[in-house]
């Protein structure tokens, strides 16, 4: 259990499990990402006039962090691994590259890598902090998708690498990693199967989005966060210094992309599901 009561959220290896972003002044970052989404924060080590890391909470807990630095590689996804040198040399194997060797301390050990197409992630060998404690929820991170330019491509790399796959009739670029369902069923969410009992096979399974995008000269990793109204958040996150990219409306939800005032991507993902959907 978390010190607020909650089970403590856990990730096998091979799916997603905490988000970052790299900013150059850490303390404005949390300013924006504070109003925008109503986070606070807590310094990673001992508090600083410039922390090289903070965690970012919502109700208690642990959502996302923030990086001292400009790398450029604005947010990225961390995929949870039980052995990060052996998931390095993997990651080499089939074609990808690792940027930044493993390294850290007690909180857990991280790698830097790329795939053959270009799109930056992280590895993610927990310690003491198994990652994100808090998801889909407005302020949360909601979904990470992979917009890549080769969609064949992008399976081969991630299915060698990490067990994801495709099922056609799971619809919308959904990747699955095969037992994820029942982890859930077995720790934080115990009726997971039975409220998906209308979903097709494997939805439990989902971990990660794909989107084909032809004209993109490379992939890249865009995450999505929850929010109760889209309209509104753009709104503010304008009135904070961000730059509003594109919106649309999907069958189930409104979004945004935006950029914040450090240049870093995010979308912003408003649920709106049908009439008729039943919720």
């Amino acid at each position: 259990m978390t010190d607020e009561g909650f089970p403590i959220r856990t990730y096998p290896a091979g799916v997603p499990c905490w988000v970052d972003v790299e900013q150059e002044d850490v303390r404005a970052g949390a300013e924006f990402y504070g109003a925008l989404f109503g986070w606070d924060f807590v310094d990673a080590d001992a508090p600083a006039a410039d922390p090289p890391y903070v965690f970012a909470r919502l109700d208690g807990l642990d959502a996302a962090g923030l990086e001292a630095g400009d790398s450029g590689a604005g947010w990225v996804s961390y995929i949870a691994t039980d052995d990060i040198a052996q998931a390095c040399v993997d990651v080499e194997r089939a074609g990808g590259i690792v940027g930044v060797p493993p390294a850290g301390g007690t909180y857990g050990f991280s790698a830097t890598c790329a795939d053959p197409q270009g799109a930056v992630f992280r590895l993610w060998q927990a310690g003491k902090h198994p990652g994100s404690q808090i998801a889909n929820v407005p302020g949360a991170w909601n979904f990470s998708e992979l917009r890549t330019p080769d969609a064949a491509a992008s399976l081969a790399f991630y299915g060698t690498v990490f067990g994801w796959r495709y099922d056609p009739e799971l619809g919308a670029g959904m990747l699955r990693l095969p037992g994820y369902g029942d982890h859930l069923a077995s720790t934080i969410d115990p009726d997971i199967h039975e409220r998906q009992a209308s979903a097709p096979p494997g939805f439990a399974d989902v971990v990660a989005g794909l989107a084909e995008d032809a004209a993109a000269t490379a992939a890249r990793w865009e995450i999505r966060f929850t929010v109760a109204d889209r309209d509104a958040s753009v709104a503010e996150a304008e009135r904070l210094g961000a730059t509003v990219v594109s919106r649309a409306d999907t069958e189930w939800t409104k979004e945004a992309v935006i950029v914040d005032p450090q240049d870093a991507r995010l979308v912003l993902s408003q649920f709106a599901p049908p009439e008729d959907a039943g919720f």
